[in-house]
């Protein structure tokens, strides 16, 4: 089994551009992207209380 990745972007990260994460969730092999609206490359602390639920939700998930 391949190990699982969680990737997350901002939709307006200018740092890290959010089609770059799409073409490295799209390349590795059992990876889940999660894109916040409104955000850029703060996305965790912007939305910090919905972050850490899909963090735990990823962590608590079978794939793991």
């Amino acid at each position: 089994m391949e190990q699982p990745v969680l990737v997350t972007n901002g939709i307006k990260d200018v740092m890290v551009p959010t089609e770059n994460s799409y073409i490295l969730a799209e390349k590795i092999p059992n990876a889940q992207l999660i894109v916040y609206p409104d955000s850029g490359h703060g996305h965790l602390f912007q939305f910090p209380e919905r972050f850490a639920a899909h963090v735990n939700l990823f962590l608590d998930s079978d794939a793991i």
